[in-house]
């Protein structure tokens, strides 16, 4: 099979630049009158489309970071401040990693809303899934958007004029979030269950996004809904891998427990100074164990590292060692300790690494393998799948499939099933979440949504912290006609 390749338009797209609110008009941009002229021209914007979707390293690190599941880590505290700011709650307007999750997601609005605009040009007989696809993306960008900053100007089918920035307000989320769904139903109405070129969005991914997105707004009957009818048709096969030690390998990727998966390869692309333009991975080389001497693994920067709190919190669970790099326990178990070698970075050191997204000595990428890992992003797989439909039927009373599902998760772990009810049920539910998908990303948006985030994370602020500040840069760019998030 193919795989989508992944890159930058020069053209017809909108590129991120360091000053440009929401940059949907950049200084070289091809015109729609003499492009979207033929399918070939489609095709390439719609991949530009897709390309934002690199930023999901922003993601990865903050769901983890601003949790109980881990530290910020790094070389010291002013590595990536932001992510310092955020590990310990002091966040505020100004903040670099945040300002980037809000640009790089509009700007890939942006990308989409210019085919968008273009979509009747032509007809072709590919345009209708391309666009079933696009509708997708610029909902997981909005959805990443609405959890992250809550109300958020919405802006659909057009780019917005430099000159309209003055009279945008924000959207009522509960707008924007109905905007989400439109997209993701017209993406599931269209798109097919499976797709020859790797990385293109379908059928199956559109109905657990929807799931995931209905499952944030508590709407726990529609989400059962869907999730039950993704699990019960699933057409594409979706199953979970027998072998978890196994499948965070890079060539056990692309498997039957892959529902959405955002693709890299062990190409660059970019730098530092624009993690965003790379083709690879940038996550698995920033959680890599500093200085590194030894087997198995790569050296890297020592970012986002599991606490004792996550590690304690797995007991002997089997999936304790699929998702934790004791790091002084590998090397004790080697035949040549004493030769491995290792560096503390000043940002802290917990003695634990992310061993689902870390640098293996095999999966080293080119020509800077700390940015060019090929190991893929999985957005959304089917143990993610089982456990929100076993909360949405736990939330609405349907208690016997709500452990039916839970319960298939639990089975391959190898560990006992679950015969509890009710209210212990759900709990029981949540805490499987953390113990199937930590290191993942999703775990500070669990606690938030369930309402838990202040018991489990120190310095956490009821009535702030469930939203991040909106950029200040973005406030004053539009005239101050934002208000900010309260408590920032």
């Amino acid at each position: 099979m193919k795989k989508i390749k992944i890159f930058l338009l020069a053209v017809s797209m909108s590129f991120v630049s360091c000053d440009a609110w929401l940059d949907l008009e950049p200084e070289f941009v091809q015109d729609a009158e003499n492009f979207f002229l033929t399918p070939e021209d489609y095709e390439r914007a719609v991949i530009g489309v897709y390309d934002l979707m690199q930023a999901n390293y922003l993601h990865l690190w903050i769901g983890e970071i601003a949790s109980d599941n881990s530290i910020a880590g790094g070389e010291s505290v002013n590595d990536t401040q932001g992510l310092h700011e955020i590990d310990g709650m002091r966040h505020g307007g100004i903040n670099a990693e945040l300002r980037n999750v809000m640009r790089f997601n509009y700007a890939g609005i942006g990308r989409a809303n210019f085919v968008f605009e273009n979509e009747d040009n032509i007809d072709f007989p590919q345009k209708e899934r391309l666009m079933a696809e696009i509708s997708f993306i610029r909902a997981y960008y909005y959805f990443t958007l609405v959890k992250y900053f809550g109300d958020i100007p919405l802006i659909v089918d057009r780019r917005a004029s430099i000159n309209e920035v003055f009279q945008l307000d924000r959207t009522p989320r509960a707008q924007v979030y109905a905007q989400i769904e439109q997209d993701l139903d017209r993406a599931i109405q269209v798109l097919n269950w499976t797709n020859p070129e790797l990385g293109r969005i379908t059928k199956g991914a559109a109905m657990a996004l929807k799931g995931k997105v209905l499952l944030y707004q508590n709407k726990f009957g529609e989400a059962a809904q869907v999730l039950g009818d993704l699990i019960t048709t699933n057409e594409a096969g979706y199953a979970l891998v027998p072998n978890m030690s196994t499948m965070w390998l890079a060539v056990n990727q692309n498997s039957s427990e892959d529902v959405f998966t955002i693709q890299h390869s062990g190409l660059q692309g970019g730098d530092y100074g624009c993690l965003v333009c790379l083709q690879g991975n940038p996550a698995p080389g920033f959680h890599a164990i500093r200085n590194y001497v030894g087997p198995f693994y790569g050296d890297g920067n020592s970012y986002n590292l599991p606490t004792q709190n996550l590690y304690d919190f797995f007991g002997n669970d089997p999936r304790r060692d699929v998702t934790i790099l004791d790091l002084e326990a590998f090397i004790a178990g080697q035949p040549n300790a004493s030769d491995i070698t290792f560096a503390i970075g000043a940002g802290g050191h917990t003695g634990y690494f992310n061993n689902k997204y870390i640098k293996r000595d095999a999966e080293r990428g080119l020509p800077d393998d700390d940015l060019t890992s090929p190991l893929n992003y999985r957005a959304i797989r089917y143990a993610d799948v089982l456990l929100m439909a076993a909360e949405a039927f736990a939330q609405t009373g349907n208690d016997a499939r709500a452990r039916t599902e839970l319960n298939k998760v639990r089975q391959r772990a190898g560990v006992a099933d679950i015969t509890s009810a009710g209210t212990q049920l759900l709990e029981d539910i949540y805490r499987e979440r953390r113990l199937e998908l930590s290191g993942e990303g999703y775990r500070f948006w669990d606690l938030v949504r369930t309402g838990k985030a202040s018991e489990a994370i120190q310095g956490f602020q009821v009535g702030k912290h469930e939203l991040f500040p909106i950029p200040q840069v973005e406030i004053d760019l539009a005239g101050g006609r934002w208000s900010q998030n309260p408590g920032y």
